[in-house]
């Protein structure tokens, strides 16, 4: 079975992320806003290393309840830089908390955050046919708007490239390259 050559060499935790997640479709709020949270908890880090805390960051910021996290007070923030599970950086920490706030005023205006994300797309997914990691860009025109609609509404760590890493996690484009075998089951 080909997959994409990023997961090919992998361990079992990013192979099984690559055959079962990355590229899937989302539209489920927390879902999404979760993973959000954590391509921008990535920024300068690996994403095996955030797949790895990954379970931790789901107990620490209550599974990514946007209305739960929205609340959370210098107490919280205390306790969350002293948790070894996840990344420890005050400025992410505090972007996750103002991200909810952010988050919850999108659902508000368009009724899901799905139904806000997915217009940058036009409502399905974008289908390369990437040959190889080397075509894929770091960002594309669709990454820069949501980006810069993003840092509009009130976000932050949600630049361009965090965005297209995000776009690709939850399938709103389809960047398996072409001989993977999830790039035909997505398509």
């Amino acid at each position: 079975m080909k997959r994409c050559a990023w997961a090919a060499d992998a361990d079992e935790l990013m192979i099984r992320y690559h055959d079962e997640e990355w590229g899937k479709p989302v539209h489920d709020d927390r879902l999404l806003f979760e993973l959000l949270i954590l391509e921008g908890a990535q920024a300068g880090l690996s994403w095996a290393t955030i797949l790895k805390k990954r379970e931790a960051y789901r107990a620490a910021f209550d599974r990514f309840d946007g209305s739960i996290m929205a609340r959370y007070g210098e107490r919280k923030v205390k306790q969350l830089l002293g948790n070894a599970g996840i990344v420890r950086n005050r400025l992410k920490i505090a972007a996750a908390i103002r991200n909810a706030k952010a988050f919850l005023a999108v659902q508000q205006e368009f009724g899901s955050f799905d139904a806000y994300l997915w217009r940058f797309v036009g409502g399905k997914p974008k289908v390369r046919r990437r040959r190889s990691l080397a075509q894929v860009p770091a960002k594309t025109p669709e990454s820069d708007a949501l980006s810069k609609d993003l840092v509009k509404r009130g976000f932050t760590f949600v630049g361009s490239t965090i965005c297209y890493a995000f776009m690709q996690a939850v399938g709103m484009v389809n960047d398996h390259e072409a001989r993977c075998f999830r790039h035909r089951q997505l398509r």
